[in-house]
């Protein structure tokens, strides 16, 4: 069974590679699709960004230290 930190461990590279999967799958077609969508490179990033500081503010680091 997969518990919480490791599906966390998993998602976080997963959400990185993700806006450049998309990205690319988008920009395929021709260069000016790909110019386009430049910016989704690093939607992921922030994405993966985003998952790090729900879990360290908001749930189980936030309620760790708050129950001891």
């Amino acid at each position: 069974m997969l518990e919480r930190p490791d599906a966390v461990l998993t998602l976080i590279p997963l959400l990185a590679v993700s806006g450049l999967a998309v990205r690319t799958l988008l920009a395929a077609p021709g260069v000016g699709t790909g110019l386009l969508t430049a910016p989704l490179a690093i939607a992921g990033y922030l994405a993966a960004l985003a998952l790090v500081f729900l879990e360290l503010l908001a749930w189980p680091v936030a309620e760790r230290i708050g129950g001891s």
